[in-house]
């Protein structure tokens, strides 16, 4: 499948720019059309006390949120313009809970670009958490660190490999950019035995019969938690893109235990690809 529907998250975050500035430029490489969201979300406050507010309460409220609509529709329409998109790009603003809003819209689009969420960045409170959309969108999400500069867009790809209906599930969603890639290495941390005494083989030769320059790869460490070991590898290999499966076992557990998933999610240094 071709990647011709993009949408990317916008919200008033200090990141925001850089990645609306990514998704054009993805949109761009792959000839596809974007589209931006933005969820006015309500302040959260009790009903009770919402009904005490006088008039021009609720109404400063109001202009509140449409001036910071305003003020992300101004920087989406700036991006999309320097990238030569603004012909090929749409502005769609949706009311109320932030999750259920952006769950329904990003179901039209191919894939969606969302950002890492920055616990420092008083601004984005109230913006779309990036982890309820990959759990509940049924579209992968291109989560975009809130600290990236990009220097190339998906040309050097790294594909974490477990043999899960998670991580076929990403790689499936990857695809177009997996085929668009100079150079792809799928690699298995810790492998179990039901992978094989080469564990990643057989979906390197999946994806060799889809023209995708790709190199097999599995490594053993116990010095190190999985999601350290895939950064690490990702930082000797100098890529600009993760590709993996996310929640291969219940939230409840990562939250609890921690887990692969929740540790990109926090440490993440390039663009991850996740789908669930």
């Amino acid at each position: 499948m071709a990647l011709k529907n993009l949408l990317v998250v916008v919200d008033n975050s200090k990141a925001v720019e850089k990645r609306i500035g990514y998704a054009a430029a993805l949109a761009d490489k792959h000839d596809a059309h974007l589209t931006g969201l933005y969820v006015k979300v309500p302040p959260q406050i009790p009903a009770y006390v919402q009904a005490a507010f006088p008039p021009e309460v609720r109404r400063l409220q109001t202009r509140m949120l449409e001036e910071l609509a305003q003020k992300a529709h101004k920087i989406f329409e700036e991006t999309v313009r320097r990238y030569g998109r603004f012909d090929r790009s749409e502005w769609r603003v949706a009311h109320g809970d932030a999750e259920t809003a952006a769950e329904i819209l990003v179901r039209y689009a191919d894939m969606v670009i969302a950002g890492q969420r920055d616990t420092e960045d008083q601004e984005r409170m109230g913006a779309i958490d990036p982890e309820d959309l990959v759990m509940g969108c049924g579209r992968p999400v291109l989560m975009v660190p809130y600290a990236f500069k990009p220097d190339r867009i998906d040309e050097r790809v790294l594909v974490a490999w477990n043999g899960s209906r998670e991580s076929a599930r990403a790689i499936a969603d990857a695809m177009p950019l997996l085929e668009a890639a100079s150079h792809v290495t799928v690699l298995a941390i810790n492998p179990g035995p039901e992978l094989g005494d080469e564990p990643c083989a057989d979906i390197s030769l999946h994806l060799a019969r889809h023209n995708v320059e790709v190199e097999a790869a599995h490594i053993q460490v116990s010095d190190m938690e999985p999601g350290d070991a895939l950064l690490s590898r990702a930082t000797d290999l100098g890529v600009d893109l993760i590709v993996m499966g996310a929640y291969g076992r219940p939230r409840l557990r990562e939250l609890v235990m921690g887990g692969a998933t929740r540790h990109i999610l926090r440490h993440m240094t390039v663009p991850v690809l996740m789908s669930h």
